[in-house]
């Protein structure tokens, strides 16, 4: 039994309006939903992917305003790759996105690193095709020969290298194909869009805050096959979420023994369930569960947004009373 590729991975971002803007503008994917995290509705979840968020595709993000900043540590997954077609979009992408960062290589393919404005580990590697999980988005300005065509090999480091790569081939079924010192490339079904490099990493444990991820979620076809896969996990001595309904997809929750947080999620119903691809995106959707409660989400949600107005203006006061005092002060060079 195995998964049969990444679906998509969740992070934190404390700010959703210009992570919004980021993911959208720069990097051109389409946001596919604005909702809410089920299980505390009053944080902004979003999706980005292609035209459908198709599973293999999505990148999501729970808001949250007050997250510090991310201790950087071991025991977490703390990068993402995603394909774009070709070595010319490499050169492109490093125009577009403004980066003196040279091309490089990263898992075997060229490859360009960046950041996103939250600090989250990025990088955009070529692979040789315009193969895709389905339709990148078209409604955005990144030219059409260059566009982001899903998720690529995401990296995790660990501090017992031997737990994690033992839950991953002989629980989740992933193979090795190719193995270093203290590091192992690992695929589902042959996929290049179920990758994951595994790196043994000593020290302190990660501290999550902006910018790191939450889980990673694997595709599985149906609620029959996540069913089985929960027996299997729960016979192997894990315990798991059980079955959750998200409206949207079906999904079981593992952590492994490194505290890695996998999702396992159906590939459907998937986000048409109750929009047509134009409608997608166009408002805050709620699944059926929560509907009844749409008056006290999005009022609590503009309460949140009142406090973070008022948390900015601050913000402006303080700068613009800082620029007043640094004009009245001589320069340094003048007291010299």
């Amino acid at each position: 039994m195995q998964t049969t590729g990444h679906h998509h991975i969740s992070m934190l971002t404390k700010n959703a309006q210009q992570n919004n803007q980021f993911y959208t503008k720069v990097l051109g994917l389409r946001r596919v939903k604005v909702t809410v995290n089920q299980d505390d509705p009053s944080m902004y979840h979003l999706f980005y992917g292609d035209t459908t968020g198709s599973p293999g595709t999505e990148l999501t993000f729970f808001e949250m305003p007050i997250a510090g900043r991310t201790t950087e540590g071991t025991n977490a997954i703390n990068r993402i790759a995603l394909f774009v077609p070709s070595y010319e979009s490499l050169v492109y992408w490093q125009e577009r996105l403004q980066t003196d960062t040279q091309i490089t290589t990263y898992a075997n393919r060229d490859a360009l690193h960046f950041r996103d404005l939250d600090g989250l580990a990025l990088v955009l590697v070529n692979h040789n095709s315009n193969e895709a999980p389905s339709t990148p988005w078209d409604g955005s300005d990144v030219d059409a020969d260059h566009r982001i065509l899903g998720m690529a090999t995401i990296e995790i480091t660990v501090r017992d290298f031997t737990k994690s790569l033992h839950f991953l081939t002989k629980l989740l079924g992933y193979s090795v194909i190719q193995m270093k010192p203290n590091e192992a490339l690992l695929r589902t079904s042959n996929d290049r869009y179920s990758e994951i490099k595994l790196v043994q990493q000593d020290g302190p444990t990660q501290r999550p805050g902006r910018g790191s991820v939450h889980h990673l979620a694997l595709r599985v076809t149906d609620t029959n096959t996540l069913l089985a896969w929960q027996e299997r996990l729960t016979e192997a001595g894990f315990v798991t979420s059980g079955v959750i309904d998200r409206y949207y997809f079906h999904s079981l929750y593992v952590n492994d023994l490194n505290g890695i947080t996998y999702e396992l999620a159906t590939d459907g119903p998937d986000f048409l369930r109750d929009q047509s691809v134009e409608q997608l995106r166009a408002q805050l959707d709620l699944p059926p569960k929560l509907e009844a409660k749409r008056a006290i989400i999005e009022a609590k949600r503009a309460i949140i947004e009142a406090k973070r107005a008022i948390i900015e203006a601050k913000r402006a006061i303080i700068e613009a009373k800082r620029a007043i005092i640094e004009a009245k002060l001589q320069p340094f060079e003048e007291l010299m």
